[in-house]
């Protein structure tokens, strides 16, 4: 009777990590070369183009991933632990961690430091062999209340339409993202490039930017009142595979009345050594690109970049 009673705690433990192998599944790789659209080539694959790109509300608004169905989207139970089945033991744990405060210094908080979040940064790793190791690096915002616009009126808060993160040049990686807690802003998509495109629930918007721009701005878009729209090489981004560009939208308070506060975590895997890495000034850029007006329909909110310290 024991040995049926052992038996059968090591089938539901098998079955219980091809589950756990299940959940957390759906890495995307993410091309260097870009991908095929139409007859042109992106930088860009789609994750979740729900919801307009975060614009939608009510009916219309981002619909969260279920389940590994959903293209780029894991599952974690919690994500602390590492979204790979591969990485047991002490490895699920991440190797370093940080959490830094997201400080905006510029004409607009009248260059004093204004903190309107924080972001965890998180690097897990695991051994495939030998003196080969495979990582996997995580990043998530949290966003406050404060008023970053101290030269306006009433209260402006930062939004992070999409988070750059630098240090891939030669690296073949895979990409995926959680959310974690569940009413965290889905990921939209994801590019190997340096440079956000705007993205609004309006004519000439595209979901896929192609390439073609000829430079590699941090933000491309237009800075104009709604109802504007974009020339075609407002809507370009060429490829860097030094950097990947995740499009989200996170905002305390967001201007379609939505509050997503927190991003899904951001995850790229890859290959990397078996030492510890240190935080790198400005390796992490985290931007507004103006999907909303500043609340009056008429006045855009400013494209803005903040650099913030992060694992390479």
């Amino acid at each position: 009777m024991m040995k049926k009673f052992k038996l059968k705690l090591v089938v539901l433990s098998t079955l219980s990590c091809l589950v756990s192998g299940q959940a957390m599944a759906d890495w995307e790789n993410l091309p260097a070369t870009g991908v095929s659209v139409g007859s042109d080539t992106s930088p860009y694959i789609l994750c979740n183009p729900t919801g307009n790109f975060g614009s939608g509300s009510g009916a219309d608004a981002p619909v969260q991933p279920t389940s590994t169905s959903d293209t780029c989207a894991l599952i974690p139970t919690n994500d602390l632990y590492a979204p790979d089945s591969n990485f047991t033991g002490a490895d699920r744990f991440p190797k370093v961690s940080n959490t830094v405060d997201i400080v905006m210094n510029n004409t607009y908080t009248n260059n004093t430091d204004v903190t309107v979040g924080i972001l965890r940064d998180y690097v897990w790793r695991r051994s495939t062999g030998g003196s080969t190791y495979e990582c996997i690096y995580g990043m998530k915002v949290t966003m406050n209340s404060n008023d970053y616009n101290l030269t306006a009126s009433g209260t402006q808060n930062f939004e992070i339409n999409d988070m750059a993160r630098s240090g891939w040049s030669g690296k073949t990686i895979d990409i995926a993202y959680s959310t974690v807690p569940s009413n965290a802003s889905p990921t939209y998509r994801a590019g190997r490039t340096f440079t956000a495109v705007q993205h609004r629930d309006e004519a000439g918007f595209v979901a896929q930017p192609i390439t073609g721009l000829g430079s590699s701005p941090a933000i491309n878009g237009v800075n104009a009142a709604p109802g504007t729209a974009p020339t075609a090489a407002q809507q370009k981004a060429d490829i860097d595979t030094d950097w990947v560009d995740f499009t989200t939208d996170v905002n305390y308070k967001d201007d379609d009345g939505s509050t997503n506060p927190a991003s899904g975590m951001q995850y790229i895997r890859t290959s990397c050594s078996g030492t510890n890495p240190s935080p790198v000034s400005g390796a992490i850029r985290l931007r507004q690109t103006y999907q909303e007006n500043s609340g009056d329909g008429v006045t855009p909110n400013p494209f803005i970049e903040v650099e913030v310290e992060g694992y390479q």
